[in-house]
């Protein structure tokens, strides 16, 4: 079995207004690191719209696919609010972007592929079940995540985390379930404001690791040894999805973490083995933030050699 890589160029045509950072130029520079390595690729269909539904409300979804895009077509915008934006494309984006979730799930569950790398956009751990939010519409992973529930017959799913912001999306869609699991490491104080420790989920079922402003490589490393990679190991679930977001690199800047490219390699490892022991190697990681283009191209690399190499 081999690593598979998961797009669509459609991605690539959700456009925020002009100087916003979550752009289609990070998508591209994303694209030509990987690319090179030498996977599988697969092109993303089309999320359908019952998958969006488990995870989201209908009224979300209607909108984003309807109301919304079609306001956005008509003005060439459409703000849902302060950071979060909608163009022509941006339906077809979301869409897509869910779709290769769907698609990396059921090609990782099958046999087709040890794992997958869904490089798209926009990304989805902000989006909540109700809301969109952070750039986010549809939570591409918890999409996935009750996809890998309800149409392939899984039972305990976990999403690792390790963007610089809190998924406070995917600890939303997550909280009350606890065969879902979802343990995150992100900078606090820091957008959006949500992810304290004390935030545990029904049955302990969520775990939210905080770092400080300034932490590092010794910090990041150290919340994963001791406390995430060993409940993630606890909690024994058959299918691990990452949400793989780069912007804890050093050269973000939109954050205040002290990361190298070094550090997600080493996390992905860490997490492909726990998944190795726990689940047959399952993995799914789906892109998430990075806003500085050469970090986040590196660094995007750095993780998808590390899944190749699991």
């Amino acid at each position: 079995m081999t690593t598979a890589l998961i797009t669509h160029a459609a991605c690539l045509g959700h456009e925020p207004p002009p100087g916003h950072p979550e752009k289609p130029a990070r998508l591209a520079a994303v694209l030509v690191a990987v690319r090179p390595l030498g996977v599988v690729e697969r092109e993303a269909p089309r999320a359908p719209a019952e998958a969006l539904r488990r995870a989201h409300t209908g009224d979300l979804v209607d909108s984003v696919l309807g109301r919304w895009s079609e306001q956005a077509s008509r003005s060439g915008y459409l703000a849902l609010d302060a950071d979060t934006f909608m163009s022509a494309g941006s339906a077809e984006a979301a869409l897509r972007a869910a779709g290769a979730v769907i698609a990396a799930v059921d090609g990782v569950v099958s046999g087709e592929f040890r794992n997958a790398f869904c490089a798209v956009r926009p990304p989805g751990h902000h989006a909540e079940r109700s809301r969109p939010m952070g750039f986010c519409l549809f939570n591409n992973v918890a999409v996935g995540a009750l996809h890998a529930r309800d149409a392939q017959g899984l039972t305990r799913i976990a999403v690792v985390d390790f963007d610089v912001h809190h998924g406070n999306g995917t600890q939303d869609i997550f909280f009350e379930d606890p065969n879902l699991f979802y343990a995150s490491s992100h900078q606090m104080p820091l957008y959006p404001g949500t992810g304290f420790a004390s935030e545990c989920g029904v049955s302990n079922n969520v775990l939210n690791c905080p770092l400080r402003p300034g932490s590092g490589s010794a910090e990041f490393r150290a919340v994963y040894r001791d406390s995430m990679l060993p409940a993630l190991e606890r909690f024994a679930p058959e299918l691990i999805f990452i949400s793989a977001g780069f912007d804890a690199h050093r050269a973000d800047p939109l954050a205040n973490l002290n990361l190298r490219k070094d550090d997600f390699a080493w996390v992905t490892r860490e997490i492909c083995a726990v998944a190795k022991r726990v689940c047959g190697g399952r993995v799914v990681s789906s892109l998430e933030g990075g806003y500085d283009r050469d970090a986040l191209a590196a660094s995007a690399a750095a993780h998808m050699q590390a899944l190749i190499e699991a």
